[in-house]
């Protein structure tokens, strides 16, 4: 298979703009991305950017809803209405729910988790 078949997939496009990225903001330290938004509504960026926190089945944000209540309700539905918001302008990031873990020395540690939407975005 050649080099070029093999990024046909939206994994393999998504890993190619990771480090293209990357370099491009270490070559050119002052420059901006304005246009770095179109990337992030892109499908297949959107859907790599699921695919962590829905393995991990990671906890609930300050809005309570869960992995398993957006998969119940629709996943891709989930996502589509967060490509619409992102994409329209209306999105808007939640407070992050604040919990603490105890230490070793009996002290405990802030944890901030962010809403499973923010996560993604």
């Amino acid at each position: 298979m050649m080099a070029d078949q093999a990024q046909d997939t939206p994994l393999d496009k998504v890993r190619v703009l990771q480090p293209t990225l990357y370099r491009s903001a270490k070559a050119q330290p002052p420059r901006t991305f304005g246009v770095l938004a179109d990337q992030g509504w892109r499908g297949d960026v959107r859907d790599r950017a699921w695919e962590p926190g829905k393995a991990n089945r990671g906890a609930p944000g300050v809005d309570g809803v869960s992995i398993a209540a957006i998969e119940r309700h629709g996943g891709c539905a989930f996502l589509a209405d967060l490509q619409q918001a992102l994409q329209t302008g209306t999105y808007r990031p939640q407070p992050v729910r604040r919990v603490y873990i105890p230490k070793a020395n009996g002290k405990r540690r802030p944890l901030g988790i962010p809403s499973i939407r923010d996560r993604v975005v």
